[in-house]
C-alpha cells in the first residue's frame, strides 16, 4: 500500500509518497519519494491577500505533476492540505475549484489548530523522556505551531501567525509576538527540565549544518552561534559560501530568530530535531483513519 501527503505551505509545496509497513507493533511507513517545489505563495498572500495568476498557474502545474506521480506510484489514499498562505488568500476557494478541475486534486485549507494536530500526529512523544517536559515548535512560512508536553501527554497547543515569509515581508505583528510570549510563559512557567523539539525544513537544515550526531540535541549556544555566523553573511554569500539553496538562504534567518526567541523566553537550553514535519503527520493521520480507526 502507498499513501501520499501534499502540504501546500507558504514557502514550499511538498509531496511525500510513503510505503505503508506493518509489523506486530502496528502500522508505520517508509518514505519512498519526496518532492519539494519552492512556490512562495506567502509572498502574495501576506502582502496582497490573494494569490497572483502566475502563482496559481505554477500551483496548478505542480499539482498536476503531483497527481501524475501519485497515479504512477499507485497511491491508494492521499490528503492535500494548505496552510497559512491559503488561509489568508481571498481567492483560496477559487483556487481549490481550479485545482479540482485541472489537476484532479482535492485540496483542504486547514485551520491553525488542525495544522497543529496533524503535526502532532507524528507522535514524537512516544520517544520522549518521561522525566522531561517539552515545548514542540514547528516553524513554517506563515505560522508557528506550538505544543507543550508533560509526562508524554499534550498539555496545550496553539498556532500563531508568525512565520519566516511573514517576517521577511514585514507582516508579523508585535501583538502576535506578545500573544505567543504570554501563551508560552503561561504553559511552561512551572515546568522543570524543559527541552525543545523543533520541526520544519529550516531546523532540519540547521541541524545538518551543526554536525551534531543523530538523536543528540542542538544546544542554545550552538544555535545562537550559527545564527550569528549566518547573519554576518549577505544573502548572496549564504548561497555561495554556505551552499544554501536560494529559497532556504533567506528564510533560515527568521527561522533561527523564532527558535532562539522561544528558547530565551522559556529558558530551554537544548532542542531535539526529529526530522519530521507536516507531510509525515498527514501520512500518520491517514494510517490512523484508514487502518487503525
Amino acid at each position: 500500500m502507498r499513501y501520499a501527503a501534499i502540504d501546500v505551505g507558504s514557502n514550499a509545496v511538498r509531496l511525500l509518497i510513503a510505503d505503508i509497513t506493518h509489523n506486530d507493533k502496528g502500522y508505520g511507513f517508509k518514505k519512498n519519494t519526496l518532492v519539494r517545489v519552492p512556490l512562495r505563495l506567502g509572498d502574495d498572500a501576506f502582502l496582497d491577500h490573494k494569490i497572483s495568476p502566475k502563482k496559481i498557474e505554477d500551483l496548478v502545474k505542480t499539482m498536476t505533476a503531483f497527481r501524475n506521480l501519485m497515479d504512477v506510484y499507485q497511491v491508494t489514499h492521499y490528503l492535500a492540505c494548505a496552510t497559512s498562505a491559503m488561509r489568508e488568500a481571498e481567492n483560496g476557494k477559487e483556487i481549490i475549484k481550479k485545482l479540482k478541475k485541472l489537476a484532479n486534486i482535492d485540496l483542504e485549507i486547514i485551520e491553525g489548530q488542525r495544522e497543529a494536530n496533524i503535526i502532532y500526529s507524528n507522535h514524537i512523544e512516544q520517544n520522549l523522556d518521561a522525566n522531561k517536559s517539552y515545548l514542540y515548535i514547528d516553524v513554517g512560512g506563515g505560522s508557528t505551531e506550538l505544543s507543550v508536553f508533560v509526562n508524554k501527554q499534550p498539555l496545550a497547543s496553539k498556532s500563531f501567525n508568525i512565520g519566516t515569509i511573514r517576517i521577511l515581508d514585514n507582516q508579523d505583528k508585535d501583538e502576535t509576538w506578545d500573544e505567543m510570549r504570554d501563551w508560552v510563559k503561561t504553559y511552561t512557567k512551572d515546568l522543570k527540565h524543559l527541552a525543545g523539539i523543533g520541526t520544519g525544513g529550516n531546523i532540519n537544515k540547521l541541524f545538518r549544518m551543526s554536525g551534531e550526531k543523530e538523536d543528540m540535541p542542538l544546544n542554545f549556544a550552538k544555535l545562537n552561534a550559527m545564527y550569528n555566523e549566518l547573519n554576518s553573511y549577505s544573502l548572496k554569500e549564504r548561497i555561495t559560501l554556505m551552499k544554501l539553496n536560494q529559497d532556504r538562504a533567506d528564510v533560515i534567518i527568521p527561522a533561527c530568530e523564532i527558535y532562539l526567541t522561544l528558547m530565551k523566553w522559556t529558558g530551554i537550553k537544548q532542542i531535539y530535531v526529529p526530522k519530521v514535519g507536516m507531510v509525515d503527520g498527514i501520512i500518520n493521520l491517514l494510517i490512523e483513519e484508514n487502518l487503525e480507526g
